[in-house]
């Protein structure tokens, strides 16, 4: 199994709670076979989101696709990005 981890800031939350619960689509399109999101507690704004795959390879043709980058942008994600990929060790 295989993750994408991704930090980033989006402009208001629950704007951007409601586009992202409305885009399973993307998700299930991407290959996305679980999803978590998490909030810091110091600024609500500043979202962690975790995406379980069957391989890296599949995240990251996901975290490339240009699909996604619309979907961030019309959620009002705020600047770029942080991304990680982890397999279970």
């Amino acid at each position: 199994m295989a993750k994408l981890i991704v930090r980033h800031n989006v402009a208001d939350y629950d704007s951007w709670r409601s586009g992202y619960d409305a885009n399973n689509a993307v998700r299930d399109n991407g290959g996305v076979t679980a999803d978590y999101v998490y909030r810091s507690a110091d600024d609500g704004n500043d979202l962690t989101v975790i995406h379980d795959f069957d391989s890296v390879e599949a995240a990251k043709a996901f975290a490339g696709s240009a699909e996604l980058k619309e979907a961030m942008m019309a959620l009002g994600v705020v600047g770029a990005p942080q991304i990680w990929f982890v397999e279970e060790a």
